[in-house]
């Protein structure tokens, strides 16, 4: 055997990728409604970036393991500016990606076959880097209330902490209920770490998207100091720039953990040094272009969710934050037969729910910061499906 076990055993597609596939190689249109990527999504920002290879302050290159520190103060800057708290630059370390900055807590928190808790529904990239860092993910449950409030269920949660447990993550707002953490949430997932000796994991890279509509209160993990609390971000979603890869890792937490997780993550990033020096520079420049980006995608998104609302017979789940949007689909419908005939028959693409860890087998979840017409032409279509299964 010459490849890692850490792999999956087979890479062949599933029916779903293959009928994809076949759809492309025919040159059919496919109209994606689960688009993520902001840079294929028709918006009209593209800021001129503000540092070439040619710039002084690119032709040098000063290696720090824990990032330039005009550009974490710039971060710290953002945080203020959004009026998601106040920190201190030297509690940030840099990385290029958030999943780089998944691989470097891992690395600093577990050993091979230890632990850590993911939600779920939650997104699936989890399974990916724990499992390739020797690392067993198991899920703790997200519950919908009465209200349609996406809520962490803390019975199930307590239920899955072993002995082999090193950390919680949590995804504020979460992917893709849009649910964002409470203030309660907070304390009880602080205490609880503190009382089992773990780490608390918060990715918030959606943290500025609010629905305009919902009561929620964002809140950072930033402040949080009564267990060890990582708090991570980036500007692939605060910039809309995943292309840029840039992305942090902020740092709190009792002493002496905190000094000691800071060192040691220091040095974890020291061993491999990959974040741009040039991206670095242009950070501040790129921050001042945050207003004019975040008001054009939330614009897109107040859009399409009207379309949502106006076009199909379905009601979308309470969405508090972020861009994805979750329809119950009727009671005779399954996830995973609609998202193959959708592809197969109409050449849209919507994603199953199963493909989020729902337990339920009927709902499906849809981008909505996918361009508007294809949007709109989607659901007449996605529509269209519904009566013809009502029919049969």
């Amino acid at each position: 055997m010459f490849f890692s076990t850490r792999l999956p055993k087979s890479l062949e597609p599933n029916q779903f990728t293959k009928i994809l596939e076949e759809k492309r190689a025919t040159g059919a249109k496919i109209l994606d409604l689960t688009q993520a990527n902001p840079t294929t999504a028709g918006f009209a920002f593209g800021p001129a970036f503000p540092i070439s290879p040619a710039d002084e302050p690119a032709k040098g290159y000063e290696p720090s393991a824990q990032g330039l520190l005009a550009t974490r103060e710039a971060i710290g800057e953002y945080y203020l500016n959004n009026n998601h708290g106040r920190i201190d630059s030297d509690d940030l370390l840099l990385t290029a990606s958030t999943s780089e900055a998944y691989s470097f807590l891992l690395k600093l928190l577990t050993d091979p076959g230890d632990e850590i808790l993911i939600p779920a529904p939650s997104y699936p990239l989890f399974d990916f880097l724990a499992t390739l860092e020797n690392v067993r993910p198991s899920r703790y449950m997200l519950r919908e209330d009465t209200a349609g409030h996406w809520r962490i269920d803390f019975t199930s949660l307590e239920g899955e902490i072993s002995r082999l447990t090193r950390a919680i993550v949590v995804v504020n707002p979460n992917n893709p209920t849009g649910s964002y953490m409470t203030a309660d949430e907070l304390q009880r997932l602080s205490a609880l770490c503190l009382t089992h000796d773990l780490a608390l994991i918060v990715d918030e890279v959606f943290l500025d998207y609010k629905n305009p509509g919902s009561s929620a209160t964002p809140i950072s993990a930033i402040a949080g100091n009564t267990a060890l609390t990582f708090t991570m971000s980036g500007l692939s979603k605060v910039l809309a720039l995943p292309q840029v890869k840039l992305s942090w890792i902020h740092v709190n937490g009792p002493e002496p953990q905190k000094t000691m997780a800071k060192q040691r993550l220091e040095f974890i990033a020291d061993t491999y040094l990959s974040v741009n020096s040039m991206i670095q520079h242009a950070a501040g420049a790129l921050f001042s272009c945050q207003e004019g980006v975040q008001r054009e995608i939330l614009a897109r998104i107040r859009t399409n969710e009207t379309l949502l609302q106006s076009q199909t017979g379905l009601t979308p789940a309470l969405r508090e934050g972020g861009w994805y949007a979750i329809l119950n689909l009727p009671e005779t419908i399954g996830d995973e037969q609609c998202c193959l005939d959708l592809l197969r028959e109409s050449a849209v693409l919507v994603h199953p729910g199963f493909f989020y860890d729902f337990v339920e087998n009927n709902r499906i979840v849809v981008s909505l910061i996918t361009p508007e017409e294809d949007f709109r032409l989607g659901l007449l279509l996605l529509q269209d499906y519904f009566n013809s299964q009502h029919r049969i």
